[in-house]
């Protein structure tokens, strides 16, 4: 098994030091994709969101997946009566089947400004390119 962690030159660079993207080989073709937790940008928690949909979106896409592939999220917010708002965005972005999910309330996430922090884990098929470098 072959394990590639690493920040797409083309996706958001990370805030501080630490691999955005853990790139883990299937030995029967495809990979698992598991990316660091993304805060957004943006005054209220539906800016927020959809500033960390896109660039979950980016992410994945640099590794030849996509947000229809994610098999796995999990949802940090500091305020769950703004569930009902995220989870308006979230459903703007993952118009599948709903992949497995746990959303908690937190205190605070690492940036002081930041309402929401989202992690997922996503699938992709054999035989799918990678996009450029992203496996860097």
């Amino acid at each position: 098994m072959r394990i590639t962690l690493g920040n797409p030159p083309n996706a958001p660079q990370p805030l501080g030091p630490y691999s955005q993207v853990a790139r883990v080989e299937l030995p029967e073709g495809g990979a698992l994709l598991h990316l660091s937790g993304q805060t957004g940008e943006g005054d209220g928690l539906a800016a927020q969101s959809r500033r960390v949909f896109e660039t979950l979106d980016s992410l994945l896409r640099a590794h030849g997946a996509g947000l229809g592939d994610i098999i796995s999220i999990r949802t940090y917010l500091t305020d769950i009566g703004g569930l009902p708002d995220y989870a308006a965005v979230r459903r703007e972005f993952l118009t599948g089947t709903p992949p497995t999910s746990t959303t908690v309330e937190v205190p605070r996430l690492f940036r002081p400004e930041a309402l929401i922090e989202v992690e997922v884990v996503a699938a992709v098929p054999a035989g799918r390119a990678v996009a450029g470098s992203a496996a860097q």
